[in-house]
């Protein structure tokens, strides 16, 4: 089985190559967190303000999106999204006023929710057999891109040089992949007139519908506040050094981008929903263990072991979001970009609320007992995927049966 048609292989070189900047854009800001924290004199609380402007601004956006996409189509959300993350990034980090970060961050975010959503909606239309296998890929891409950002981060501050300039050649290269996606041609959305009569009432009866919203609610809110706050949380529980910490976030993306990659390259017909349930669990325990480790005495091992087990978080976060909206596509065949912009919007929800409540605990319990909320959202996040991977099983019983 090919796992890219041919009349779909240079449009999936550009949405990849997209998708891989977009991922660097959502994990920028946490792997320069301690330098932002250190030059800008920020505390923990007002770097969660300006985190939860982007977040806010992410979840209106991904929820504006899916209308977008549905009556505008796929390309002019993109690139009036890409328009806004070049505006938010040329200027980001300029200054160390939080009320400028803040709108700048908001920015950002509203670019960010148009893409994930323009992207997400084309990948489910170049994969029509809902294998998921495109998903991963493209999922992939974000993981690489979430790599090699916080690693030039790295590399930026090892070398002495401006760690903010990272930002501005980031809106450059956003700006060359936006004149690339004006030239694509990407599949078109199916009309209403098409839809039969799946209608908004239906979508809202339908509990694989809130599943997946609740589901990418405490996805992105654990994956985004791992790899926004890691590098933080090994500075002042373990003390790792400062220069090195963006590191950490590679690491953990590093274990998204081996899974990502890995399961549809290695995937020979196995059930998504139970790859999703097992992983899931996986990083569960992963962010917990982590979470216990912190209050442990610290030592070389402690650091190795913790370093393992982020590697760990990351392999189990790696299909959860690409999965969920491969279920998402699979239960709503005639109101996907309905679907999936409604099941986005619970991801950017949680991206927003969590920034707050571990900025909020850190500042008053300290950041061990604000990293520990990850811990149990991560198993809030493995029982829902459960529940939703019960409920699509039965559908593709049922089918099967007819």
């Amino acid at each position: 089985m090919t796992l890219i048609e041919p009349r779909f292989r240079g449009l999936f070189l550009s949405v990849f190559a997209l998708f891989a900047l977009f991922g660097t854009s959502m994990t920028i800001i946490g792997a320069t967190l301690p330098k932002i924290l250190a030059n800008f004199h920020w505390d923990y609380l007002t770097a969660g303000i300006v985190l939860g402007a982007g977040a806010v601004a992410y979840f209106i956006s991904t929820f504006v999106a899916g209308y977008l996409v549905k009556h505008w189509g796929s390309k002019p959300t993109i690139l009036l999204a890409l328009t806004l993350i070049v505006a938010g990034l040329a200027f980001f980090a300029t200054t160390p006023n939080p009320a400028a970060n803040t709108v700048l961050s908001a920015l950002i975010g509203l670019g960010q929710g148009g893409v994930e959503v323009g992207l997400n909606a084309t990948i489910l239309r170049m994969d029509d057999r809902n294998t998921g296998r495109l998903m991963n890929l493209l999922h992939g891409a974000f993981a690489v891109g979430a790599i090699v950002g916080p690693f030039a981060v790295g590399m930026l501050m090892l070398s002495g040089l401006d760690w903010a300039f990272v930002y501005r050649g980031m809106a450059g290269i956003f700006v060359a992949l936006a004149a690339l996606m004006g030239f694509a041609a990407l599949p078109p959305v199916q009309r209403e007139a098409a839809e039969h009569r799946e209608t908004r009432e239906r979508l809202s009866a339908s509990p694989a519908y809130w599943l997946s919203f609740f589901a990418l609610f405490l996805y992105l809110g654990v994956e985004l506040g791992v790899s926004n706050w890691v590098a933080e949380y090994f500075v002042v529980v373990f003390a790792y050094p400062p220069d090195a910490s963006a590191m950490l976030v590679s690491l953990f993306w590093l274990g998204l981008l081996a899974g990502r990659f890995g399961v549809p390259l290695l995937d020979r017909g196995a059930s998504p929903e139970a790859a999703l349930v097992g992983l899931s669990a996986l990083a569960t325990a992963a962010i917990a263990l982590l979470m216990l480790l912190g209050y442990l005495t610290v030592s070389a091992v402690t650091v190795d072991v913790g370093m393992g087990l982020l590697f760990l978080a990351g392999l189990g976060c790696s299909i959860y979001y690409p999965t969920v909206m491969t279920l998402v596509g699979a239960c709503f065949p005639r109101s996907q970009s309905q679907a999936v912009g409604f099941a986005a919007t619970g991801g950017g929800i949680g991206s927003f609320v969590f920034p707050f409540l571990m900025s909020s605990i850190a500042q008053d319990w300290g950041i061990r007992a604000g990293f520990a909320t990850y811990g149990v959202f991560a198993a809030g996040m493995t029982i829902v995927c459960l529940w939703l991977a019960l409920i699509v099983s039965k559908r593709r019983r049922d089918l099967t049966l007819e």
